[in-house]
């Protein structure tokens, strides 16, 4: 176990920062398993551990459905990562990452949006609690 855990802000930098560079020398216009895939490396190499496309569980009044959602990325089991490459975010992918937040319990989830011309357009912060 990790003496001295990253906080969820702490990560967030990490990913934001990490976003900024692949945006900048790939820019926008690929799959999103692409961006998906580079994140996740990066973020290995970076020493974090990160869940890829991990399938998670959902209960309802007792019913364990052991897939409920999947998650593009999961960091420390601290943070969620929605990684999007499309025109336009809409309002139900916020919703939707804050249900993946509100179900397993973390306070901090990251929706990336890699398709905008300047990244810092493409990220919005959902938070459940922090």
């Amino acid at each position: 176990m990790n003496p001295n855990p990253m906080t969820e802000n702490e990560l967030s930098a990490i990913i934001v920062n990490t976003a900024f560079h692949m945006h900048l020398k790939l820019g926008p216009g690929l799959l999103e398993a692409v961006y998906e895939e580079i994140m996740h490396h990066e973020l290995l190499k970076r020493g974090l551990k990160v869940s890829r496309q991990k399938g998670l569980p959902v209960i309802w009044e007792g019913l364990k459905m052991d897939l409920g959602f999947r998650a593009d990325l999961i960091i420390e089991d601290k943070v969620i990562l929605e990684i999007k490459s499309v025109e336009t975010i809409a309002a139900v992918h916020q919703k939707q990452l804050l249900t993946y937040l509100k179900i397993t319990g973390m306070k901090l989830g990251l929706l990336i949006n890699f398709n905008e011309a300047l990244i810092k357009d493409g990220i919005t912060r959902i938070v459940n609690n922090l």
